[in-house]
């Protein structure tokens, strides 16, 4: 039953193989991030056309209706901030809760290659543990410090790692031979949108990514911080579920 119930929470974030996340979990160590001052402002609008949310559960439970209906991957690690050492996360969510809040999959960010990296996997291990034993899927988010490399030799070995503790569903970033990255990984694999681009720009990263492999991506900055958010995300979605060309999801962001 536990593996029915994994397989059912991850056909609810991509049941149709594809998927666009809209990630909202910044503030857990941003605090109020651009564009997410109001979260309840900013997300409404956007969960028409979101497969699922990534975002922790005080948003959650202040900014989110019930009976919206939208799946949520529920951001369970953090306990750090801007203000120090990111790599040293802890698990700040149980699994009993996220079961509470009917999520659909929880995420834990893993740091391969920092000083905390032995913690911040055994951190993902627990927590797969956890899940596998209520139908609860993980995904893995293999978090970049500034000094790593994002190439497909690193981003290879943190998706791999992770897949193979176990992780459902593993986000990564998008890199020069980006196919390595996805065909070494046994889980699908999505993309994380990053640093706000220029629209086109962020359509061409979705395209590329999907095109190499992807899953679909986990955006929340180039969606959000967007001059047109829902034009955004309607362009994105144009791109990994129809496979319309730049060009022409561009033309319905502008368009819109």
């Amino acid at each position: 039953m536990a593996d029915w119930g994994i397989g059912n929470r991850v056909s609810r974030i991509m049941g149709s193989g594809k998927t666009v996340m809209l990630a909202v979990d910044h503030g857990y160590f941003q605090g109020p991030t651009t564009g997410l001052e109001d979260p309840r402002r900013t997300i409404t609008p956007l969960i028409p056309y979101a497969d699922s949310l990534m975002l922790t559960r005080g948003v959650l439970r202040t900014s989110v209706e019930p009976g919206t209906g939208v799946p949520v991957v529920l951001r369970v690690s953090g306990a750090t901030s801007v203000l120090k050492e990111l790599s040293g996360e802890g698990i700040t969510t149980s699994m009993e809760e996220a079961v509470r809040l009917n999520a659909s999959a929880v995420a834990v960010s893993v740091f391969v290659g920092s000083d905390n990296e032995r913690e911040s996997l055994l951190n993902l291990s627990r927590t797969v543990d956890e899940g596998e034993r209520l139908g609860m899927p993980v995904l893995a988010v293999t978090a970049v410090g500034r000094e790593m490399n994002r190439d497909a030799r690193y981003l290879g070995l943190a998706c791999r790692i992770a897949a193979e503790l176990g992780a459902r569903i593993v986000k990564t970033y998008y890199c020069e031979d980006f196919e390595k990255v996805v065909n070494s990984c046994p889980v699908p694999v999505v993309i994380a949108g990053g640093k706000k681009l220029p629209e086109k720009e962020a359509l061409q990263l979705a395209a590329a990514a999907v095109s190499k492999g992807a899953a679909g991506v986990d955006m929340g900055r180039n969606i959000f911080q967007s001059s047109n958010p829902v034009g955004m995300i309607r362009a994105v979605r144009a791109v990994v579920h129809e496979g319309k060309p730049v060009e022409e999801a561009y033309g319905l962001f502008e368009k819109a």
